[in-house]
C-alpha cells in the first residue's frame, strides 16, 4: 500500500528544508506520496502542493488575515484526515501556525513528527505542554535541544542542521578577502519575512549611510526573498535615501551569492546568523522591536541573554565575550550600531579575529545529513506497528 505523509510549512525558510527532506524520503522510499502545505521549492522536490503558503502567506500584512486563512486551512485539513488520514504529519519549523496543526493531525490519530523543534527554550515555555500533548517526536537541529526537551518527557532527536545540507559546495571555501586594500563590501540583511524587513531595513540603511560617509565607494548587498524585495525596493527609493540606492545591490533567493562577498554583515538575528558564520563573515547582529513591545511583553517572554543563534551555540553568556555584538531590542539611535561598525572596518585584525572564532564553531556543527535523518525518523514512525490506544 502507497505510504503518505502530509507536510506543513509557513514560510520560506521551512519550504527549504521540507524540500530537502522530501528529495531523502523520495531517495529512502520512492513509492511514498507526500502532500503538503508550503511552497515552491517543496513542489519542485516532488509534493503535491494543496495550498501556497509562503508566498501568499507572507503577504497578508495583517496578523488576522493570517488567521484566518490559518483556520480554513485547519478546517478543511480536519476534514481530509477524517476521510482519508494520511500515515505521518510532519510540521516544519512555524510554531506559531504548526502547533495548530499538529493538533489537528493528532486529534484524528495521525502520528505528528515535529521537524525544527519550537525554540521554546528562548521563550514562550508555556507551549512544551502543548508539544508535550500534540507532538509524538521533535527532530531537533540544534546539540543542546534533545536534552532539554528530554528533560520535559518529550521525544526529541538531535538530527544536525539543515543549513549544511542546503550550502552550496563552494559554500565552506573561505574567498580572497580584498579589504582593507579596497573599498568595504557590507551586508544588509533584513530577514526573510516582510514585517521582519519592514521593521528593520530602514535602520539598516541609516548604518549602511553613516559607513558611506566614512567609505564613499562602499557597497552594500542585500539578499531578499520574494516577500521582503518589494520592502527594500520601496525603502531605497524615498528621496532621503535615493542617494545610497546605487551602491546597493539586491537580488532575490542570492544569499550564498552575495554574503561571501561580504566583508562584514548587519544582519537580523536567527537563522541568518549561522548561514553567515557558515561563509565566516564578521558580522553585527540586530533586531528591531519597538520600546512599547519590548516593555509590554518582549522582555518578559525572552529567557536567554543573546539573541544571536552563533553566541548561543558558542555558549558566551557575558555580553563583553560574545562571539559577535548585539543590538536587541534595536530601537533609539541606530548611531551605535554604526559606530561599531566603523570601529569594526578600521580594525581589519578585528574582522579576522571574529572570522577565526566563527570558523572554529562552524567546524563543530558543519555535519550534513539531517534531511536524511529526519527522513529516517519519518519512515520509523510509518513503519512503527500501532500502538494501542
Amino acid at each position: 500500500m502507497e505510504q503518505r505523509v502530509f507536510i506543513t510549512v509557513g514560510e520560506v525558510s521551512g519550504d527549504r528544508h521540507a524540500a530537502e527532506l522530501i528529495r531523502s524520503l523520495k531517495a529512502l522510499r520512492p513509492g511514498i506520496r507526500i502532500e503538503a502545505l508550503g511552497g515552491p521549492r517543496m513542489r519542485e522536490a516532488g509534493a503535491v502542493l494543496l495550498a501556497e503558503m509562503t508566498g501568499k502567506a507572507a503577504m497578508l500584512h495583517h496578523g488576522a488575515a493570517r488567521a484566518i486563512e490559518v483556520w480554513r486551512l485547519l478546517r478543511d485539513l480536519r476534514k481530509r484526515y477524517r476521510a482519508d488520514p494520511p500515515d505521518l504529519h510532519v510540521c516544519v519549523d512555524s510554531s506559531g501556525m504548526n502547533l495548530h496543526f499538529a493538533r489537528a493531525a493528532k486529534s484524528c490519530g495521525v502520528p505528528v513528527l515535529y521537524y525544527v523543534a519550537p525554540q521554546v527554550w528562548a521563550s514562550r515555555q508555556g507551549r512544551i505542554k502543548r508539544i508535550a500533548r500534540d507532538v509524538d517526536q521533535l527532530a531537533c537541529i540544534l546539540p543542546f535541544e534533545q536534552d532539554y526537551f528530554h528533560l520535559h518527557g518529550i521525544h526529541a532527536t538531535f538530527v544536525g542542521h539543515p543549513l549544511f545540507d542546503e550550502l552550496p559546495a563552494a559554500a565552506m571555501r573561505d574567498p580572497a578577502r580584498r579589504f582593507p586594500h579596497a573599498p568595504p563590501v557590507i551586508g544588509l540583511l533584513p530577514g526573510s519575512r516582510r514585517g521582519e524587513a519592514a521593521a528593520n531595513f530602514s535602520r539598516q540603511i541609516e548604518v549602511a549611510r553613516a559607513i558611506q560617509e566614512s567609505y564613499p565607494d562602499a557597497r552594500f548587498m542585500v539578499p531578499t526573498t520574494a516577500a521582503t524585495h518589494p520592502v527594500v525596493e520601496e525603502a531605497l527609493r524615498e528621496p532621503a535615501r535615493s542617494a545610497l540606492a546605487p551602491a546597493v545591490c539586491a537580488r532575490i533567493d542570492a544569499f550564498d551569492d552575495l554574503v561571501p562577498a561580504c566583508d562584514l554583515c548587519l544582519t537580523v538575528s536567527g537563522t541568518a546568523t549561522l548561514h553567515v558564520a557558515a561563509h565566516r563573515v564578521p558580522m553585527i547582529v540586530v533586531y528591531h522591536v519597538s520600546p512599547a513591545a519590548w516593555h509590554l511583553a518582549g522582555r518578559w517572554m525572552l529567557k536567554t541573554r543573546s539573541i544571536a543563534l552563533v553566541n548561543l551555540l558558542a555558549g558566551t553568556i557575558d555580553p563583553s565575550d560574545r562571539l559577535v555584538p548585539e543590538f536587541f531590542p534595536w530601537y533609539g539611535s541606530t548611531r551605535p550600531a554604526a559606530e561599531l561598525a566603523l570601529a569594526m572596518l578600521r580594525d581589519p585584525e578585528r574582522l579576522e579575529a571574529q572570522r577565526r572564532g566563527l570558523d572554529d564553531l562552524v567546524r563543530t556543527l558543519d555535519r550534513p545529513g539531517a534531511s536524511d535523518n529526519v527522513a529516517k525518523l519519518a519512515l520509523r514512525m510509518m513503519d512503527a506497528p500501532p500502538t494501542a490506544p
